[in-house]
């Protein structure tokens, strides 16, 4: 073997990672199966990380959340139920002295529709007004404006519902009381002959619009 040759050898011997299985005779040829080991090795470790490059970019561009199913969105109906839930509970906590919700009863009720008649839009005129009975009044007059009874009736609904779905028992559920249908009659046929609309009595039809919620209201029995 010349010089030169051995020179190269040398050189790259010195390239390779210690220790190399050496045999008694110097003898290039015996590195073949060596570096063919190494070759695999290197090529076994590259294709292992550019596979795991790749996991991470396929996992980076997923969305989070893609098998995670959303919460569904209140319905109307819910969210309103909601509210006047809220609305209620409050209302007995600013009462002097506050009115735990164990303690409520269809007192605390009626007297709750009777707060709300000031927030209310619909002109119910008096016995002695000279528009009382008139569907179309021609000129405006003092008369004043009360809760429709259209509207405390589904509000009494919604709060009965609220009511037990918060562990209220259905035995002594205020809202479901004699005195608040009774109440809520009353209201009709007053504002009925007040306003000269006589109440026409509605065919039920299914509730599409009540969806169902897992969310509660804040406000729980105790």
């Amino acid at each position: 073997m010349s010089r030169l040759a051995l020179d190269v050898n040398f050189m790259f011997l010195h390239s390779l990672p210690s220790p190399i299985p050496f045999t008694s005779t110097f003898n290039p040829p015996n590195l073949l199966p060596y570096l063919a080991k190494e070759s695999l090795i290197c090529i076994d470790q590259n294709e292992m990380s550019s596979e795991r490059g790749k996991d991470v970019a396929e996992g980076s561009s997923r969305i989070p959340g893609d098998h995670q199913q959303q919460p569904a969105t209140p319905s109307r109906y819910e969210s309103q139920k909601r509210r006047d839930w809220n609305t209620f509970g409050q209302y007995l906590k600013n009462q002097r002295p506050p009115v735990p919700l164990s303690q409520c009863n269809c007192n605390h009720v009626l007297d709750f529709l009777r707060y709300l008649d000031q927030f209310g839009k619909t002109k119910v005129h008096l016995q002695g007004c000279m528009f009382y009975g008139q569907p179309e009044p021609p000129a405006p007059c003092t008369c004043p404006l009360r809760q429709a009874w259209g509207s405390l009736d589904a509000l009494i609904g919604r709060l009965r519902a609220a009511y037990e779905e918060n562990g209220g028992s259905p035995e002594t559920n205020p809202f479901a009381s004699g005195a608040i249908r009774v109440y809520l009659r009353e209201v009709r046929e007053c504002q009925a002959k007040a306003r000269g609309i006589p109440y026409k009595k509605k065919k039920k039809k299914p509730n599409q619009g009540k969806g169902t919620d897992e969310s509660s209201s804040t406000m729980q029995f105790s």
